[in-house]
């Protein structure tokens, strides 16, 4: 081995200087080592400029992202059952208690329709005239939005190019503004409603929803309507005729516009013929349709307790196509009765308003006014009026609730200082008395100075338990006479939560289902102490029995409080007897005072008259004379003398003598003397001449 030559040697040529064999296919260069081979750089391409297809492909894209992001959010928050809804709210009936009924209200809706129970003719008519290819399109009709356009445009006719799937989604989603917003929203919607629902689905919502006239929502609400039958029976020129009403129902109902009403079916024939549902001859042949309106009875929309119990009603039933019945807790015969003694008070120029409940806060009774044609605004439920001394209650409540008792002491006499200075009525004042006393005298001093010793806030609490809404402002002295305001219902209610000693009272319209034990348990109503509500009790009944209350006083128990606001402009009486919680008010609209109105006065004697006819035995009954039995009479009977002596006097500057035999009245009537005798032979009228005069002397 040689170790100085050869290729590893460390002796002669060195590595560097020895010749690289040529590489051979496979075999790589070394660049580094031949730099004859190096490869020279590429230059980077050149990109091209960015064109407009180019900004229009990825706007195109970012529009498809941003309408999947849409979808997806129209998926989310508009619920797929809206559509099922009615577009107005199903008409509703309103009983009385004892099934009488007293208002109705709402559209005319039926049940829904289903599309492949309807006859061919039916669902071909609708969609000649207003879809023809609803079966072929995704919800946007391209060919008709083009076809509106160009009618717009050239000005031969107005037409809209909307698809049944987008007036689905108009009518269910929508409001009937028109804007470009509206109409992108209503595509949008559409395209979801296309994706979620089949054709018939679509089709039979938009049938069960579209407005047909007369108040009338859907297509078996209109069938029953104009031709009295169900939509599943209508003849093809009965379906004609109603496919012709969803452009312009309100123009074209036939029950006020048949001219109308036919040229559009008319308008329909032609297009079921030009869209080869017909023929000519099959459409010529076809003959007028016959209405046969069924009229229900109509009862009064407008009636107070009506208006204030329809939208309970609303909230109480879940959104129906079918007509709904309710039951109310309106006692009929209670309710003549109110407006029979309301109407008969004598009110002159004011207004009045009467609720009357039971303990649980069922109405029974509503009047808001003297006249609901007049005047449907309700003071019982809408009017917040200063409820005067019917507040005082909440002022007593309180010091009963704080350890006070009905005998103790309370000053009544002028307050003199601080910067408010009420006064008594009549300036009438009885120095030290008690409590029980100044309740029942209705003491304005006594009670505030009870509100400053109690306390505003707890007053305010036993008022806002009670059921009140206020606001009350607290540390005002003016608020123990009923500065506040509230309306008759809210006082009523309160008044029947002391009745029941359970509060707080919810008025409400409709029967409730009485609570479990285990919801009494944890949500039952609050209660006040034996002691407290005896107590309390006891006062409201001596108000009624010996105070400002004694128009209202009854045979059997009863408890109650008047009310004046300052210079007459309230005056209000709320009590209860027997189940009964009765509340009367009396004012103007404008809040000026009245003139010898107090409530003590005519509202407590209003109370009476209804509690007398509301609880049998509440009120005496005139005693009639007693009836002698018949006896044979004489035919022509000799009328004895009705007194003996005589009797004379003057009356109106008249002589008046009357004797067994007759009447004689003397007198000047013109200056001149005449005597009338009334006698058994009847009336005789003399003019007497003067004495002569003496002669001259």
């Amino acid at each position: 081995m040689r170790f100085g030559s050869g290729r590893f040697g460390f002796g002669g040529a060195s590595a560097a200087d020895a010749p690289w064999p040529t590489p051979g296919l496979g075999e790589a260069r070394n660049p580094w080592l031949d730099p004859a081979e190096i490869d020279p750089p590429v230059p980077e391409p050149i990109k091209p400029p960015r064109t407009r297809w180019w900004w229009a492909k990825r706007a195109l894209a970012a529009l498809f992202v941003l309408f999947l992001i849409l979808l997806a959010w129209l998926a989310i928050t508009a619920p797929l059952s809206k559509s099922l809804e009615p577009i107005a709210p199903p008409e509703i009936t309103l009983l009385a208690a004892d099934g009488t009924p007293i208002a109705r209200s709402g559209a005319v809706v039926e049940e829904p329709v289903a599309v492949n129970r309807l006859p061919p003719h039916v669902v071909e008519a609708f969609l000649a005239i207003e879809d023809r290819r609803f079966y072929s399109h995704w919800g946007i009709d391209p060919r008709g939005l083009a076809r509106a356009l160009w009618s717009n445009i050239t000005g031969s006719s107005v037409q809209g190019g909307s698809t049944i799937t987008q007036q689905l989604a108009k009518i269910s989603f929508l409001t009937p503004e028109r804007s470009l917003t509206r109409k992108l929203r209503e595509m949008l919607i559409a395209f979801w409603l296309e994706a979620w629902l089949s054709k018939d689905e679509i089709l039979g919502r938009y049938l069960s929803n579209a407005y047909f006239g007369d108040n009338v929502y859907g297509l078996r609400a209109a069938s029953l309507h104009y031709f009295y039958r169900q939509p599943e029976k209508l003849k093809p020129e009965q379906a004609i005729l109603l496919a012709g009403l969803v452009q312009a129902p309100s123009r074209f109902a036939p029950t006020r516009n048949w001219q109308g009403a036919s040229r559009r079916a008319a308008m329909v024939r032609a297009a079921m013929v030009d869209a080869g549902y017909l023929t000519q001859r099959e459409a010529d042949a076809l003959p007028q349709p016959r209405l046969d309106v069924h009229e229900r009875p109509k009862l009064a929309n407008g009636t107070y307790f009506a208006d204030w119990a329809m939208p309970q009603a609303r909230a109480l039933t879940e959104m129906s196509h079918s007509r709904l019945t309710l039951t109310t807790t309106l006692d009929a015969r209670l309710q003549r009765a109110a407006e029979r003694i309301v109407a008969r008070s004598g009110l002159g120029k004011a207004q009045v308003a009467l609720v009357a409940m039971r303990t649980n806060g069922e109405v029974v009774a509503m009047v808001g006014g003297k006249s609901h044609a007049q005047s449907p605004f309700n003071r019982a439920t809408q009017a917040k009026r200063q409820p005067g001394s019917t507040f005082k209650l909440f002022v007593y409540l309180a010091a009963l609730e704080a350890g006070m008792e009905p005998d103790s002491v309370i000053e009544d006499s002028p307050i003199t200082t601080g910067s408010y200075r009420p006064r008594n009525a009549g300036d009438r004042y009885r120095g030290v008395i008690s409590l029980e006393e100044a309740f029942v005298h209705s003491s304005n001093v006594a009670a505030v100075r009870l509100f400053q010793k109690v306390g505003s806030e707890k007053v305010i609490k036993q008022a806002t338990q009670l059921g009140l809404k206020g606001p009350f402002a607290e540390g005002d002295p003016s608020l123990a006479l009923g500065s506040g305001s509230a309306t008759l219902l809210e006082m009523t209610a309160a008044y029947a939560g002391v009745a029941g000693n359970q509060w707080p009272v919810q008025p409400h319209a409709f029967k409730r289902e009485e609570q479990g034990w285990f919801e009494w348990l944890v949500d039952g109503p609050d209660r006040y102490s034996s002691r407290v509500h005896e107590q309390m009790q006891d006062m409201l009944r001596a108000a009624v029995n010996r105070g400002t209350g004694r128009a209202a006083s009854l045979n059997i128990p009863n408890f109650g409080k008047t009310g004046t606001s300052q210079d007459n402009r309230d005056a209000l009486f709320i009590g209860y007897a027997g189940d009964l919680v009765v509340g009367v008010w009396i004012g103007n609209d404008d809040n000026s005072p009245m003139q010898g109105i107090r409530g003590g006065g005519l509202p407590a004697r209003i109370w009476r008259q209804f509690m007398g006819e509301a609880l049998p035995g509440a009120v005496p009954q005139r005693r009639a004379a007693p009836v002698a039995p018949p006896e044979e009479v004489d035919p022509d009977p000799v009328i004895g003398p009705l007194l003996e002596g005589e009797i004379e006097g003057q009356v109106g500057g008249a002589n008046v003598r009357v004797t067994p035999e007759g009447l004689t009245i003397s007198g000047d009537v013109g200056g001149a003397p005449v005597e009338m005798t009334v006698d058994g032979n009847g009336a005789n009228v003399q003019r007497q001449r003067p004495p002569p005069s003496d002669p001259p002397q």
